[in-house]
């Protein structure tokens, strides 16, 4: 199944905390979607976001995250894992 990296750019600062919890909503729904999210890192004073995610379109992830939280990346690439 393909892998996506999305970032999310938000308006100032971003709490881990409040990430944890809108992954926890994204793991709660990605089920329905055949998404899984694998891991995320969190740049807090830069606002920035970046989500690990296989799925089987960039449409589906984003899917799940609009269900869950209504966050939606701002960008979603298609990557390959490397060592």
């Amino acid at each position: 199944m393909p892998i996506y990296m999305d970032v999310h750019t938000m308006d100032g600062r971003v709490a881990m905390d409040d990430v944890a919890k809108a992954h926890l909503a994204d793991l709660q729904t990605q089920g329905g979607h055949d998404v899984s999210y694998l891991r995320y890192w969190v740049d807090e004073a830069q606002g920035k976001i970046f989500c690990l995610v296989e799925a089987p379109s960039a449409e589906a992830a984003a899917d799940v995250h609009r269900e869950a939280h209504g966050l939606v990346a701002d960008e979603i690439y298609q990557v390959q894992e490397g060592s």
